[in-house]
C-alpha cells in the first residue's frame, strides 16, 4: 500500500522557505561570531599564534567565506524587516509573499554591489 505522504513533509511556500533560510542564516552568523570572539581572544594568549591565524584569513577560501557571511547577514537583516512587517503591519500577512520577493530582489541587488568589489579586493584588481 502506498503512503499518503510523499515528498517533503512541509507544504509551505515562500513563508516556509524564508523561515528556514532565516534560521540557517542566523546560525551561520552565530557560528562566525563565536569563532571571531575565540580568534580575537587568542591575542591575549599568544600574539604569535594570533598573527598566524589572522594570516590564514588572507587565503582565497576565507575570502569566499566572507561573501557567504555578508550574504547571510544581508538576508537575515532584510528578512528580519519582513518578519517585523508581517507581525506588526495590519496588511503584513496579506502581502507576505510580495515582501518575500522584495527581500530576494533586495538581497540580489545588494550582493551584486558587494561581490564584484570584494572579488577585486581579493584578487588585487
Amino acid at each position: 500500500m502506498a503512503s499518503a505522504h510523499t515528498g517533503t513533509l512541509y507544504r509551505g511556500r515562500e513563508g516556509m522557505w524564508s523561515w528556514v533560510a532565516h534560521r540557517i542564516s542566523g546560525m551561520l552568523i552565530f557560528l562566525f561570531l563565536l569563532v571571531h570572539v575565540l580568534d580575537t581572544a587568542l591575542v591575549r594568549v599568544s600574539p604569535e599564534a594570533y598573527n598566524e591565524v589572522i594570516g590564514h584569513y588572507k587565503l582565497w577560501v576565507f575570502g569566499l567565506g566572507e561573501i557567504g557571511l555578508v550574504g547571510a547577514v544581508v538576508f537575515h537583516a532584510l528578512n528580519g524587516l519582513r518578519v517585523i512587517l508581517v507581525d506588526f503591519w495590519s496588511q503584513g500577512t496579506k502581502h507576505q509573499r510580495g515582501l518575500f520577493w522584495a527581500v530576494v530582489i533586495g538581497w540580489v541587488v545588494l550582493m551584486l554591489g558587494f561581490v564584484p568589489r570584494h572579488l577585486m579586493h581579493m584578487f588585487g584588481a
